[in-house]
């Protein structure tokens, strides 16, 4: 990562009533026909082969054969059919399947968005759309969804709530980008399980409402994590009643962040956590000043605790205990990257009561980086015990040694150019799991610090893909099922560099970029200023 070192009426020939034509336009939706004329669904918006599949047409030709709808992602499978498609009319509402009450919290938001009425479990009617749980989908496959449009009405059908809210985000899009649901039967299904945006919170405070902001953005482009960085030398931004004396004087409430946490849930978006150790632990040792690290000469190592101490890892894990409770999605970050004993020439002669303490517990073999590796995989096990997959950046996983690191923490691949940074094909050869947070692509970096420059949805777009996890090249393609997504990391080195707003207006094309390339693994079907322009209508 970068440091400052280194979410009814057929319509067949009747006339639309005013509420509804008022409803488009509020919704800024346009066009009509079946899925949408080229004028209405922008440039170079008909579907090509290679996202259509074949399907006989229905009987009536008094429609043309309908296009896939304009989204991002994309979706990555419609089957044609000739009909008017579906918007939302007089009537109109959306409806449950009987058996699939769960999915009330969708079907009132989609209803909501669109301005019509709510009916709950209930027969689906001409001009509903109807949300159902099973019979939909691809088989084992979760987040993936069927969407139905014929005879004037929707059915959007998953196995699991997740491809359902995928499924009512298609057609909100479809809506905005072409006025219309096109008839046929929509088939999609994401190719990655992990796709989400992270932001630094520690070095830049950012209000509760910017960040529920960027849930709603994320959700409505099938982005499933939100990745909090909120601890660092710079600051610790997060209320705490274990270690309160840390906290610095803007952050968020637990209230807050509890909100947040239901609005992500709400959306289909985990929030993971991170608490990095033993490195940027600035905030933390200011309050406790005794825990830092020194060199040989007694300097102080900045952002570093001092991990020969017992001490040490009590409020570490006191810290983290706390939470994992607060936080209830499946994941933690437990940092681990850019420690500066090991990011010096020669460790064991830069700190040599931390090589002493190696080797009295490991063997006289022993290096610093064991004592870091065995502090890695404590921390990930006092997570494990919460309840939660343990995550941590690659630069703090070493080969070989007299410790190993535990092969179970999901390595979070930002860069290569640390000490200790391995390629990423070694860490693959391992059986480790990865995520892409590539730092030439991926990394949106306040004031462009260390070489850094401001990733481009452009870039991300025609030559990033999970395969490429450093630099520009990809890995072996066999490695595929290895790599369980991408993140987008917005770090704030500088924090002044950028106004959250303006965040929020940079990282806004990297991120549909993104959401498009870890969705669907073929290459875009439409160029990137039919992307872009696209990209405005939703």
């Amino acid at each position: 990562m970068s440091r400052p070192t280194a979410p009814r009426r057929r319509g067949r020939g009747r006339r639309r009533a005013a509420g509804s034509a008022a409803l488009v336009l509020a919704l800024g939706l346009g066009g009509c026909g079946a899925g949408g004329d080229g004028d209405a669904a922008g440039p170079g918006t008909a579907a090509t082969p290679s996202r259509t599949a074949e399907a006989s047409p229905s009987p009536t030709r008094t429609h043309p054969l309908s296009t896939a709808p304009r989204t991002i992602p994309a979706v990555r499978e419609h089957m044609p059919a000739r009909g008017p498609g579906w918007r939302p009319g007089d009537g109109s509402g959306v409806v449950v399947a009987r058996g699939s009450g769960v999915l009330a919290d969708e079907a009132r938001l989609l209803a909501r968005e669109l301005g019509i009425e709510h009916r709950g479990e209930s027969p689906a009617r001409a001009g509903d759309i109807e949300l159902a749980l099973g019979g939909g989908g691809v088989s084992g496959v979760p987040e993936s969804y069927t969407l139905t449009t014929r005879d004037g009405r929707v059915r959007i059908a998953a196995p699991d709530e997740a491809g359902v809210f995928y499924g009512t985000r298609t057609v909100k899009q479809a809506l905005r980008s072409g006025g219309v649901v096109p008839e046929g039967v929509v088939r999609d299904r994401p190719d990655r399980p992990q796709r989400g945006l992270m932001i630094d919170i520690a070095r830049k405070h950012f209000t509760a409402a910017w960040l529920e902001a960027r849930i709603r953005e994320m959700a409505d482009l099938k982005l499933n994590q939100l990745g909090l960085h909120f601890s660092d030398d710079q600051a610790f931004r997060i209320e705490s009643d274990s270690h309160p004396e840390v906290v610095s004087r803007r952050h968020l409430t637990k209230a807050e962040v509890r909100r947040l946490v239901a609005l992500a849930a709400s959306l289909h978006i985990t929030v993971v956590p991170e608490i990095d150790s033993p490195g940027h632990l600035g905030a933390v040792l200011s309050a406790h000043p005794s825990l830092r690290l020194r060199d040989a000469r007694g300097a102080v190592a900045r952002g570093a605790i001092d991990i020969a101490r017992p001490e040490s890892a009590r409020i570490v894990d006191e810290l983290l205990r706390e939470y994992a409770q607060l936080f209830p999605g499946r994941y933690f970050h437990v940092g681990a990257d850019e420690y500066r004993a090991l990011m010096a020439p020669d460790p064991e002669a830069s700190y040599p009561r931390l090589a002493a303490e190696a080797r009295d517990r490991y063997g006289p073999g022993a290096r610093v980086r064991d004592l870091a590796t065995d502090w890695l995989n404590d921390r990930a096990a006092v997570v494990r015990a919460a309840g939660k997959q343990p995550k941590a950046w690659n630069d703090g996983i070493f080969p070989g040694g007299a410790v190993a690191a535990d092969e179970r923490v999901e390595v979070e691949y930002w860069t290569g150019r640390e000490i200790g940074a391995r390629p990423p094909v070694e860490y693959l050869r391992e059986g480790r799991k990865v995520v892409n947070v590539n730092d030439r692509y991926l990394y949106y970096v306040l004031g462009e610090p260390n070489r850094f420059t401001y990733p481009t949805g452009r870039e991300i777009y025609a030559s990033w893909t999970p395969l490429v996890l450093r630099g520009t090249q990809p890995v072996p393609s066999r490695y595929s099922g290895q790599i369980l997504g991408g993140r987008l990391a917005v770090w704030c080195d500088f924090a002044n560099a950028q106004t959250q707003d303006r965040v929020a207006a940079g990282i806004r094309m990297p991120l549909r970029a993104l959401a498009q390339k870890v969705w669907d693994p073929r290459d875009p079907s439409l160029s990137w200023s039919e992307f872009s322009a696209l990209a405005g209508r939703l």
